[in-house]
């Protein structure tokens, strides 16, 4: 597959995914020639290609940005069963933590943790496995002030939304997204999977009670170990708790 079809294929799925969100702003030309590797021409022809399809619209001076919007509707939960998913998926699994580190946030992620382009926050990246297998390729953002609550000890004892909620950071509300990708190289390889095999990402983002958004999650998932189930109920039916 020709470099420029990967590169437009990484961008196509962070637009659809939502990572790149409507409105958004994709890197210049010579900014993803310097990220890629790759030569001005072959990074103009990958973004005329996003425009071509409709994904992105390129303005002189003004650069190239996202116009693609789901036409998904949300589907509403309950944050506290949410959350209660969320913990007692780390209960049948084991992590393993490839690195924690603090970095300068990229333009997306620093928009959705609302914090200044740049500005410092801690990258964690971790392995979840499941009967000694890969599961899923995990990598979450929060603002460097958190931290001291996220580190390579605490991050094998529980999951990383419970380590905030420990230090005083408690879920409200969160925003997710979830969308079928292909496996790159880096997570063929993490996930031992091979390379372009179907996979599950979800984009997540969580919000305290002043929805103020304090983490950031990416999560790719095997599509042949991992399945979402929804208990659908009609509106006027009440549900006991």
């Amino acid at each position: 597959m020709p470099l420029y079809h990967q590169i437009f294929l990484q961008l196509r799925d962070e637009i659809l995914s939502g990572e790149r969100p409507y409105g958004s702003t994709l890197p210049t030309e010579q900014e993803l020639s310097a990220l890629y590797g790759v030569s001005r021409i072959t990074a103009r022809r990958v973004l005329n290609e996003l425009a071509q399809q409709h994904f992105v619209e390129r303005k002189r001076r003004l650069g190239t940005r996202v116009t693609f919007q789901s036409p998904a509707k949300p589907i509403e939960a309950d944050i506290d069963q949410a959350v209660d998913s969320l913990l007692a998926l780390g209960h049948g699994t084991v992590v393993n933590v490839i690195d924690v580190a603090l970095e300068p946030a990229s333009p997306t992620v620093a928009g959705m943790l609302h914090l200044e382009p740049g500005a410092e926050v801690l990258r964690a990246v971790r392995v979840r496995c499941l009967d000694g297998e890969p599961l899923g390729y995990v990598v979450s953002y929060v603002p460097a002030k958190l931290a001291d609550a996220v580190t390579q000890t605490t991050l094998v004892k529980g999951p990383i939304l419970r380590l905030l909620d420990e230090a005083g950071y408690h879920a409200e509300h969160a925003d997710q997204t979830i969308a079928a990708t292909l496996a790159d190289p880096q997570l063929a390889e993490a996930l031992g999977v091979e390379p372009r095999s179907a996979l599950l990402k979800i984009s997540r983002t969580v919000y305290d009670r002043d929805d103020v958004p304090f983490l950031v999650t990416f999560a790719h998932y095997r599509s042949d170990r991992f399945h979402i189930r929804l208990d659908l109920h009609h509106p006027g039916m009440t549900v006991a708790r």
